[in-house]
């Protein structure tokens, strides 16, 4: 009778172990699920959106950075593919859905994309046809910012850097595709060109005329260069330069657009095929797009609302230029093989004298 009892009672432990062991892993995989894993540029979404939507989701945010679609495109091909959500610029989409990289994204469940503005959602067709693998994020361009105490006299164009006057004290982004297109809107062609007649003008251009009075190509640290006077001219993204800048000191600085504008991007939000939780991703993706939530994302950077009709009355905070002096700007294209006609001449441009 007690043997019978003992192994009823060492049945009925081992009937709890495995049912304890059986909860606590999924409680644990449950616990992995509620946690996104996010790639997306520096400093691109404020902190204040990702608590907001941490506390309402109860979920964990894991926030990985990049400073080049160059460096998350081979970071994601050498296996870093743990991540849910992506923000890749256009050219970059069109590659990724080329690799076969990105999964379909289910747009019965984005409640807000009704919110994105049918222009930018016309442009995104590009790269994107029909919408089915990514979410427009953010439309905008890197433009000039220039030290108004220390230069008169310029108009908003690319022709200041062809100024002897500044040479050392300017720096562009060490960019090919940025600095190309640049050159090539300067000359009235397209910044996706591929003649080579286009291309060869363009190369001379910055080599010849704009490259002898830069100080250096900086993509990495051209804010706080130009925040401490290192430049008094630089091109760069709005939102990098003025987070360098105390309040007080911004009226210093002028931000334009070019006239003859220059490469526009638009960044999207894109899920990755190998997520673990897209209904999560698509959470944070309509989450975005609810028009508080983008207003308090472009007042953060002194963004126009590009991407969201209804945010645009809720904004509070500066914007550094406007969204019609994307106008003349040109989308990015992926330029497949003909790429390479641009890394000719960037290798020129990058290494000769």
């Amino acid at each position: 009778m007690k043997s019978r009892l003992r192994g009823a009672a060492l049945f009925a432990a081992c009937a709890i172990a495995l049912c304890i062991g059986g909860c606590a892993r999924k409680s644990g995989e449950a616990a992995a699920q509620k946690k996104l894993y996010i790639f997306n540029w520096t400093y691109y979404t404020p902190d204040s959106v990702i608590e907001k939507f941490k506390k309402e989701y109860g979920v964990e945010l894991v926030y990985d950075s990049f400073a080049s679609n160059e460096e998350m495109f081979a970071k994601l091909k050498a296996g870093g593919s743990d991540y849910d959500i992506v923000f890749p610029s256009a050219d970059y989409v069109s590659i990724m859905i080329k690799e076969g990289m990105l999964a379909e994204i289910d747009k019965s469940k984005l409640m807000n994309l009704k919110n994105v503005d049918p222009a930018v959602l016309a442009r995104a067709e590009e790269y994107d046809p029909g919408m089915k693998y990514a979410l427009p994020y953010y439309m905008g361009a890197a433009g000039v910012a220039v030290n108004k105490t220390k230069v008169k006299g310029y108009e908003p164009s690319w022709s200041i850097f062809r100024r002897k006057d500044l040479a050392g004290k300017m720096t562009m982004l060490d960019d090919m595709r940025e600095v190309m297109g640049d050159a090539l809107a300067a000359l009235g062609k397209s910044v996706n060109s591929v003649d080579a007649g286009d291309l060869a003008a363009a190369g001379k251009l910055v080599n010849e005329s704009w490259k002898p009075n830069l100080l250096k190509f900086d993509a990495e640290a051209f804010a706080k260069g130009f925040a401490a006077g290192e430049f008094w001219v630089a091109q760069g993204y709005a939102e990098s330069i003025f987070a360098e800048y105390e309040e007080a000191r911004r009226s210093e600085v002028d931000f334009f657009i070019p006239k003859e504008g220059g490469p526009l991007y638009i960044d999207s939000m894109v899920i990755l095929k190998g997520s673990k939780n897209k209904e999560l991703a698509l959470k944070f993706m309509d989450f975005i797009h609810r028009p508080e939530i983008y207003a308090e994302f472009c007042d953060a950077f002194g963004f126009p609302a590009t991407c969201n009709v209804p945010a645009r009355p809720l904004k509070k905070g500066p914007q550094w230029y406007k969204a019609e002096d994307l106008a003349p700007c040109e989308l990015k294209k992926d330029l497949g093989a003909d790429l390479e006609k641009y890394n000719a001449i960037w290798q020129e441009i990058r290494v000769g004298k």
